[in-house]
């Protein structure tokens, strides 16, 4: 049978949703922009969220693109911490093979301190980047290496977490602090609380792994829609329950922007779509305005890209928007939905969280 863990990873929907509804955010950072602009709108949509009554708050690593400033999701995430009370908090994700499991575990010990019972720790095996600033990041540049240590690297890292390497390992004697230590020396009476880990995956390797460890899941399908359905087949086939779950939890990505004029709604996205098809193609920069996305010129390789892009984000009304999730969430049978918009404004998408949560139903309607 799984222990708290179980309910605190499970969401109940609110309103008339058919799944609970989280978000996702990236800081994106749009042309004439600054960083500071763009992480200061995150703490505004954290807060809205919360408002409304979205379930999580997750914010995503990424590295040397100029469009998006959440390269240090601890660091966004403790800011965050201090500018809300109740709503989960959490990495969409860190990438594990980055970084040395002591790190994260002390980062995300800090943050549950700092936020106790409501931090999530979700975690990637990807770069979040090229291939060069990966060989940056990690020093080395046998760059598969730490994809195909990622099951070690978990396996530490969880032992980190719960401090409990059996005597005799290497790092019997070292601690993650905070951390459980703090309550079983001397004196301690610090709680043995700490965060759930989500593995997020955007192809079946995850997946898999997330299910044989009875973990929650995570799958990108805002950018990786056509495995969607096999990745979450495999996970429910490979679930074993555990102390954390006793039967699968899976969530989702999807992009999705809803707007008051459904011709806007379609404006604002090509702008998340004109940023992919650059980054693709080898030239990240800042979110580009609607006006400079239309007049753009494309060859009919990048039409293509973008068309694709277009068909995996559920954009419109409020209304379309809704039937849209709901049809995804049907077809996919996900416990939940995590939305992620990538705009040249923050403004485009507060306007559209508040839309999707009067649309369900949620309190604090937009106007009240």
């Amino acid at each position: 049978m799984a222990d708290v863990q179980d309910d605190i990873i499970r969401a109940k929907p609110l309103g008339s949703a058919p799944v609970a509804l989280s978000v996702l955010d990236l800081a994106t950072v749009g042309s004439g922009r600054t960083a500071r602009q763009a992480l200061t709108a995150t703490v505004e949509m954290a807060r809205l969220a919360e408002r409304r009554g979205y379930h999580r708050f997750w914010v995503a690593e990424h590295h040397s693109m100029p469009g998006v400033a959440s390269s240090s999701p601890a660091v966004i995430l403790a800011h965050l911490a201090a500018h809300t009370e109740r709503i989960r908090l959490g990495s969409g994700g860190v990438m594990l093979p980055n970084h040395a499991p002591l790190v994260i575990a002390e980062q995300f010990g800090t943050l549950e301190a700092l936020a106790p019972g409501r931090v999530d720790l979700g975690l990637g095996r990807a770069p979040g980047t090229d291939g060069a600033t990966a060989a940056a990041l990690r020093r080395q540049d046998r760059l598969a290496e730490g994809a195909d240590d990622f099951p070690q690297q978990l396996a530490e890292l969880t032992r980190f977490l719960d401090d409990d390497f059996p005597d005799g390992h290497r790092f019997a004697r070292i601690h993650a602090v905070p951390g459980p230590i703090q309550g079983r020396v001397p004196g301690g009476v610090q709680r043995a609380d700490r965060p759930s880990v989500w593995l997020l995956g955007s192809s079946g390797f995850s997946a898999r792994l997330a299910g044989l460890l009875g973990l929650p899941f995570s799958f990108a399908h805002h950018f990786s829609s056509a495995h969607t359905l096999p990745a979450l087949e495999l996970y429910r086939e490979s679930f074993r329950p555990s102390a954390v779950l006793d039967r699968p939890y899976a969530k989702i990505g999807v992009q999705a922007l809803a707007a008051d004029d459904p011709k806007e709604a379609r404006r604002q996205v090509l702008t998340g779509a004109m940023a992919m098809l650059r980054l693709r193609t080898g030239r990240p920069g800042l979110v580009p305005s609607p006006e400079e996305a239309e007049s753009t010129a494309l060859g009919l390789a990048e039409q293509e890209f973008v068309a694709d892009w277009l068909r995996n984000v559920v954009f419109g009304t409020p209304d379309e928007v809704r039937e849209g999730l709901d049809a995804l969430a049907k077809r996919t049978g996900v416990d939940e939905l995590m939305i992620t918009a990538n705009t040249h404004t923050p403004e485009t998408r507060l306007r559209s969280y508040e839309l999707i949560a009067d649309a369900y139903g949620f309190p604090g309607a937009s106007g009240q």
